[in-house]
């Protein structure tokens, strides 16, 4: 059985592990008094307040881009080290808030991209007869 830190578990808690982790973990509690008994030491220490730097970080997802910056990465305007970094927290870190946002983001320009074609099939249909009489 894996052997998990608490910066782990408490990622497990807050549900912002990758869907893999957080069914391991999931398992392993189903059989593992101690895991559970540990799981409750670590939400104990978050709820007294004792935290750690690593532990302030990821609450305040200080690691994470903004929507603003993953809009522009889906354009691909980024400079190069700042899309790297981008890539590496979707693709290697796997943050899950990070990941909703780029779907809903790609959603939004994909919804752009087909109001912009039917908008010009529909001028394209309505001024065709004045095309013609020209």
């Amino acid at each position: 059985m894996p052997e998990w830190s608490d910066a782990d578990l408490l990622a497990f808690l807050d549900e912002s592990l990758p869907p893999e982790g957080m069914a391991t973990i999931e398992e392993a509690c189903r059989s593992d008094q101690s895991l559970l008994k540990r799981l409750a030491m670590v939400r104990g220490r978050e709820d007294a307040g004792l935290h750690t730097i690593g532990a302030i970080w990821r609450r305040h997802r200080l690691s994470c881009p903004d929507r603003r910056q993953l809009g522009q990465y889906l354009l691909n305007v980024l400079d190069e080290p700042t899309n790297d970094y981008i890539r590496f927290h979707i693709e290697r870190i796997g943050c899950r808030r990070c990941q909703a946002n780029l779907v809903d983001l790609q959603a939004q320009q994909d919804d752009a991209v087909d109001s912009t074609q039917a908008r010009r099939t529909r001028y394209f249909q309505t001024s065709a007869g004045y095309l013609r009489n020209s």
